[in-house]
């Protein structure tokens, strides 16, 4: 009698005691090789899942019984051949109709009459109950997983799976690196294709090794990816619902939805042949478009970089001419002497800012206790909500919006609380504010193009080019620091009093305190200090390099 020799393992969880194709290839010849009347036409072997029907070579081989070529079926087990009941019950027509003539099992004894087909039924049905019921725990256990804070599967880039307490915890390889992706995304200077080539040829970035993949560079839709996944704002989305997670946050809330409207921008979409430091930046004076660069070259084979209006519109014929890039960064670092402070200035103001830092514990302490009341709120709202939907005065779809909202307010309010518990609050945002209008001048002369426009976009904005005048308005909380000191200033010490004119007054000071105070927590800010801290980054690998 003419048997196929069928073995399948699944790589899901549902085979996972089971012996490998292998070990049931040389179980099965040992146990039928031996008997004269068996007789193997074929041998199949599939690594596939049986839950559902679909089995490629599954289908060749019964399509083959069914046209003569063989009368039987030798496995290891039922399970082996049905997990669902459309193939067990295949399997059975074909018993009935005495197409399939007999089965065969080292572990299972098979007749084919009424109760052996009978039993049979059972053994599938048991198969698929089993695959049914795991299912089913396997969901329940991810769902209770989420709702504790933690993602059930794998961690994205960024992130490890800590098999000993089985949470989530920061790659100490790539961590650093995915955050520092995310401060040049929200610094507006950086395209998301410029942002992959730096981490993929100038940082090396590459995925964790695994078994069977892992270790190679990231593709350009990983990025993507990573900047639109949630997870690393701390919020953890699962089957459609949203969770706060328990794991430790790349970003905040604020920056994870600034980063989405910037990739809202359809001009990024477009490929740029050439690269200019302002294109986009500056508005035309006369008729309103954006001025635009070109590079061109002289009869003596000099190169020169224009900028000017691109002249689009039909109902207004711009005059404006053209502009040298030279007289346009002479302005340009005319402004920035405007805001700039000398290094006096400089020490005289962290100098302040250690003395508040001393007062600092007790604003810290009311900032803290604001926070923690607005916290409690929104935890009283979310159970407030619930109740009404126990009471019927909502339905679901209002309860599950709603309470959505809620929780992504308590998540915001959470990280704030945690940020308030382990800063400075606005010293070190002021700080770093300061050290920048140090030192923007000597980064903007011996930078490059996309240094020079990252400090543009830090400190300008409305930049309006007109008869060749560039004019910019400076960026809040800069300012066009006033020279003359107030008599408190008069008395701070012999060594202010010499440097007189270099420092900015009292009341300069205090508005631009309040100034950064109020900003905390605002996207565009946030944007800003993300600009200054990549500027500082790249200003720091340029030394060690210099010193290297």
């Amino acid at each position: 009698m003419k048997y196929f020799l069928y073995c399948r393992k699944s790589t899901e969880s549902e085979d996972r005691q089971v012996l490998s194709i292998e070990s049931q290839r040389t179980e099965l010849e040992r146990a039928f090789s031996a008997q004269p009347d068996i007789e193997v036409v074929d041998v199949y072997e599939e690594a596939f899942s049986a839950k559902a029907p679909g089995r490629p070579l599954f289908n060749e081989m019964l399509s083959r019984i069914e046209r003569g070529d063989a009368c039987g079926i030798i496995a290891w087990h039922p399970d082996r051949l049905a997990r669902n009941s459309i193939d067990g019950g295949r399997i059975i027509y074909l018993l009935d109709k005495k197409v399939l003539a007999g089965l065969r099992f080292p572990t299972f004894t098979f007749e084919n009459n009424p109760q052996g087909k009978f039993m049979l039924s059972i053994i599938f049905g048991y198969s698929k109950y089993y695959v049914d019921s795991l299912s089913e725990n396997v969901k329940r256990g991810n769902r209770t997983k989420a709702e504790k804070g933690w993602r059930p599967n794998m961690a994205p880039i960024g992130y490890l799976n800590d098999k000993a307490t089985r949470t989530i915890v920061p790659d100490p390889d790539r961590f650093a690196i995915i955050r520092r992706m995310w401060d040049l995304m929200l610094s507006g200077a950086y395209r998301p294709r410029q942002i992959y080539e730096i981490a993929r040829f100038k940082w090396g970035l590459r995925s964790r090794k695994r078994k069977r993949t892992g270790d190679a560079p990231i593709a350009l839709s990983a990025l993507y990816e990573i900047l639109k996944n949630p997870f690393y704002a701390g919020i953890l989305v699962w089957d459609g619902k949203v969770y706060p997670g328990k794991h430790q946050p790349m970003v905040s809330i604020d920056e994870f939805d600034r980063v989405q409207e910037l990739l809202g921008r359809r001009s990024w979409q477009r490929p740029k042949q050439h690269v200019f430091a302002y294109t986009g930046m500056i508005k035309c004076g006369e008729c309103g478009l954006s001025v635009t660069a070109e590079k061109r070259v002289n009869r003596y084979g000099y190169r020169y970089t224009y900028y000017h209006c691109t002249k689009k519109r039909w109902d207004l014929r711009c005059g404006q001419p053209y502009v040298e890039i030279a007289d346009l960064e002479r302005q340009i670092l005319a402004f920035l002497e405007n805001i700039s402070i000398s290094d006096a200035a400089h020490q005289w103001m962290l100098r302040q800012f250690a003395k508040r830092r001393e007062k600092q514990p007790d604003q810290k302490a009311a900032q803290l206790t604001s926070l923690q009341q607005a916290y409690d709120a929104a935890k009283t709202s979310a159970t407030n909500l619930t109740k009404l939907r126990i009471r019927g005065l909502i339905n679901d779809e209002e309860f599950v919006a709603q309470r959505q909202d809620l929780e992504r307010d308590q998540l915001r309010l959470k990280q704030s609380l945690e940020r308030a518990s382990q800063s400075d609050s606005w010293l070190e945002p002021a700080e770093q504010l300061i050290s920048f209008s140090n030192r923007a001048i000597s980064w903007f002369q011996h930078g490059d193009e996309q240094t020079k426009r990252l400090i543009v976009g830090v400190v300008g904005s409305n930049l309006v080019l007109k008869d060749k005048r560039l004019s910019i308005e400076a960026k809040i909380p800069f300012r066009h620091w006033k020279k003359t000191a107030s008599r408190p200033d008069l008395c701070a010490g012999a060594e202010d009093v010499r440097s007189l004119r270099k420092l900015p007054d009292t009341a300069s000071w205090q508005a631009f305190i309040e100034q950064v105070e109020t900003l905390l927590g605002d996207p565009a800010f946030t944007q800003t200090l993300a600009c200054i801290r990549e500027l500082i980054k790249n200003h720091e690998a340029t030394t060690l390099r210099a010193v290297a």
